[in-house]
């Protein structure tokens, strides 16, 4: 029999009344990469305020985790409202969002509250914003602007006070650039921004997630929990994750129901052969080459499709890394990259990787 793994996971499980029967993912922060627990110590420290938060991610990678987080650390007294943006009928958007009275149209046959109503005194989470009708962005901008709907049919304005966070996984300076989205709007939300990184650049979150949805489908199955085995684990932590936690989720519960034994193997993972490959090509590839060649090439990419902050990026992406490379010691990282201390402590509040506080230290 091979070697196998087994890891006990950083957890943080919100409380009954958080959760809600959506999916397993919506249950627990499950965080063991350096830049997980970077992202959760800023989350905190933003989620006592009334800060409108953006939160951007890829598809799959929990961002409506980590607005139920934020809410929870806020300890509003109202609800958490959650509204997929992109499943809302644009002729009925309005009356989603803000409610409507009888009569107000045809079959509004009773009053009915809408969103914005049901998250007053608590938090409403707004996904996937970047797909709201311009229509719809002008009246949202008013209700933010003023803290007051008006119900369609109505003409009295009601007061509302809610926290409002906000998600997308579209680039929002780009649809602002087409004109799909309103500047002004962008602005109203995005006072706090979170990045939430996708899982193939937070590896160390892999196996920590993976025994977690093992654990969590072992006790849905009623059956003993297998283990992975090394060859298993080591297939999870080189797999790109396009689906993110999502398709984690989903690859560890199809493994726990055609694993035969005691051990899962990489036979049981259902993963995408030809990404598999493909990755294994792309590594195999950069391996012979010189590490500025490989920087170059990835440059001349982003070149194609730089948008408004390229520089930007670049520099919070390697002073994020040398940090983490050095053990999160400014010192270190500054040798590392050849700048002083001085300069590298600037860097990391600049980018937001060290507290405000810190900058005497």
């Amino acid at each position: 029999m091979s070697s196998t793994y087994t890891h006990t996971s950083p957890l943080l499980t919100l409380p009954d009344a958080e959760k809600q029967p959506l999916s397993v993912r919506a249950k627990a922060l499950v965080f063991n990469d350096p830049v997980s627990r970077q992202l959760l110590e800023f989350v905190e420290r933003v989620a006592p305020s009334d800060a409108p938060v953006l939160i951007n991610g890829e598809t799959g990678t929990g961002k409506e985790l980590i607005a139920r987080h934020i809410h929870l650390k806020s300890n509003r007294s109202g609800p958490f409202v959650a509204v997929n943006c992109g499943a809302i009928n644009e002729n009925l958007a309005e009356s989603e969002l803000f409610g409507h009275e009888a009569g107000a149209f045809s079959g509004a046959v009773s009053r009915r509250i809408g969103w914005f109503e049901e998250a007053d005194g608590g938090t409403l989470f707004l996904d996937e914003i970047g797909d709201l009708p311009m229509s719809l962005q002008v009246k949202l901008l008013r209700a933010l602007q003023e803290q007051e709907i008006v119900r369609v049919g109505s003409r009295k304005p009601i007061r509302v006070k809610l926290r409002l966070i906000t998600a997308t996984n579209i680039d929002l300076e780009q649809a602002i650039e087409a004109g799909n989205f309103r500047l002004d709007l962008y602005y109203r939300i995005h006072v706090a921004q979170v990045r939430v990184l996708p899982l193939r650049e937070r590896p160390l979150d892999i196996l920590p997630l993976a025994e977690h949805f093992r654990g969590i489908y072992c006790q849905r199955l009623k059956i003993d929990a297998p283990v992975f085995s090394d060859a298993a684990a080591d297939a999870l932590l080189k797999y790109p994750w396009p689906g993110n936690i999502r398709e984690l989720e989903n690859v560890v519960h199809l493994a726990l129901l055609v694993t035969p034994d005691k051990v899962i193997r990489t036979e049981h993972l259902k993963l995408s052969a030809v990404l598999s490959a493909n990755q294994l090509a792309q590594s195999e590839s950069l391996d012979t080459q010189f590490p500025q060649d490989v920087i170059r090439e990835q440059l001349h990419r982003l070149f194609e499709l730089p948008g408004q902050s390229l520089f930007d990026d670049i520099q919070e992406l390697l002073t994020r890394e040398a940090f983490a490379w050095s053990g999160f010691n400014q010192v270190r990282s500054a040798a590392l990259l050849g700048i002083t201390r001085n300069a590298m402590r600037t860097l990391l509040t600049n980018h937001g990787l060290i507290k405000t506080r810190e900058k005497g230290a």
